[in-house]
């Protein structure tokens, strides 16, 4: 190995520059040396450290490997764009000059490189802050080092963005409602600064009426805190939103269930890990199914045969169980002798009531019980109502629960003046004489935040 030993190295013109080996070459500086630097040290900024340039940067620019900048905001925002495909060491510091990054402030783009381990812009939004970033590889891409508070620099908030069934906008939410099968596409899942996941409403179909009146599809809500705090049901309380990814949600509408004298349960709706249970159909007379079925919420009970006084019973709610409850039971049906009534159908926070009995012009069908209110698509809606019990010859029919549930109607001695669960409410059909009535189709509806 050659050794040339100098006190000093100048260049052959005055201010010229003088070059230290060939690219690809190393330069080893052996322990215990010390280089001293007197002027600019650009370029050494893989050792973390990065030469600053005192030109202000009054306008948007790329940065450069190596250096600091000082950036004035006072005239307008103003975007530093990061190097492209950075080597590991890289460095690159910035400084708020005037103290006005608060009210325009400064992106850091981050050039297809992450940011401290997100695929996403960053912001400089408090005064007077600087800060240094250094690449280090593809994971966690330029990171955050020297800074007088990790606070200082911020995610550039993305949002989920989709598609799928009717679109509206609630200020800075988008609300995708589903009244019949779709898919819910989501093609951008957003960042924590924006939003990631979503809030849902999944109602199932509601049962058919027989002489019990129809059980409410089962109804499932989430809180709504991630997307505006709307005015959930109680049933939504303290129930977290959905992460989404970048796929194809299929959703699942589930039909109302056929009346009397098919007396059929209602069909489930499905999102994602979200699946709300079809209502279960009223207890139909004599010997046609007296109970009522179980379901999201249960029908109720039917008549007969019975002397002395027998009560058919109700189907029961939340069947299968989730937490909370998607439902609630019906109420029991009613017979002695001649006499008789039929259950209301549960509703999503308020059970079905019983049949009151006693004379022919005093039987009463159980009215249908109340389902529950959301404000998820903007407007206070309620769903999920239990259909109304059918009676005999009295005026006082079951009457039809809040929230889509269908009125029941006489048994006999008149005309049966029962009506169906309301569409995509997932109301429980009214009982009825021969012609019990259909439940009311369910709704799925996603809700999330799209801008800022």
């Amino acid at each position: 190995m050659s050794e040339v030993k100098v006190n000093k190295i100048s260049p052959r013109t005055n201010c010229g520059t003088v070059q230290l080996g060939d690219s690809g070459d190393t330069i080893t500086i052996p322990s215990g040396a010390t280089i001293t630097n007197n002027g600019t040290a650009a370029g050494f900024g893989a050792t973390g450290a990065a030469s600053w340039d005192t030109t202000v940067k009054t306008a948007s620019f790329t940065g450069v490997a190596g250096v600091g900048y000082f950036v004035n905001t006072t005239s307008g925002a103003i975007t530093v764009t990061l190097p492209a495909s950075p080597a590991a060491g890289a460095v690159v510091a910035v400084s708020d000059y005037a103290g006005t990054a608060d009210t325009n402030n400064i992106t850091i783009g981050r050039n297809g490189s992450n940011i401290n381990g997100a695929a996403a812009d960053q912001i400089i939004s408090i005064e007077n802050s600087a800060v240094t970033l250094v690449y280090v590889d593809g994971t966690q891409g330029w990171k955050a080092t020297d800074t007088s508070n990790l606070n200082d620099i911020e995610l550039q908030p993305t949002y989920v963005t989709a598609t799928g069934g009717t679109i509206t906008c609630c200020g800075d939410y988008k609300v995708h409602t589903f009244t019949g099968p779709g898919t819910f596409c989501v093609s951008a899942v957003g960042n924590p600064a924006g939003s990631t996941s979503v809030d849902y409403l999944v109602v199932a179909g509601g049962a058919g009426g027989s002489f019990g009146g129809g059980g409410a599809g089962g109804y499932r809500e989430s809180s709504g805190a991630a997307s505006g705090c709307y005015a959930a049901s109680p049933l939504g309380a303290c129930v977290s939103a959905l992460p989404v990814t970048t796929t194809g949600y299929p959703i699942t509408v589930g039909g109302g269930g056929a009346g009397r004298p098919s007396n059929a349960n209602g069909s489930s709706s499905i999102f994602s890990t979200i699946t709300s249970n079809g209502g279960g159909t009223g207890g139909g007379a004599s010997t046609n199914n007296g109970p009522g079925i179980a379901g999201g919420s249960g029908g109720g009970g039917g008549h007969g045969p019975g002397t002395p006084v027998n009560a058919q019973p109700s189907g029961a709610g939340n069947t299968p169980p989730t937490s909370p409850a998607q439902g609630t039971p019906g109420g029991t049906g009613y017979q002695s002798g001649g006499n008789f009534g039929g259950g209301g159908g549960g509703g999503a926070t308020v059970a079905g009531t019983n049949a009151v009995g006693g004379s022919p012009t005093s039987n009463t069908g159980g009215n249908g019980g109340t389902g529950a209110t959301t404000s998820i698509n903007g407007t206070p809606t309620t769903f999920a109502g239990g259909g109304g019990g059918a009676y005999y010859y009295n005026t006082c029919a079951g009457q039809a629960g809040a929230g889509g549930g269908g009125r029941s109607g006489i048994e006999g001695g008149g005309s049966d003046g029962a009506t169906a669960g309301t569409t995509n409410t997932g109301g429980g059909g009214g009982g009825g004489n021969g012609t019990g009535k259909a439940g009311g189709s369910g709704i799925v509806i996603i809700r999330y935040k799209f801008q800022n």
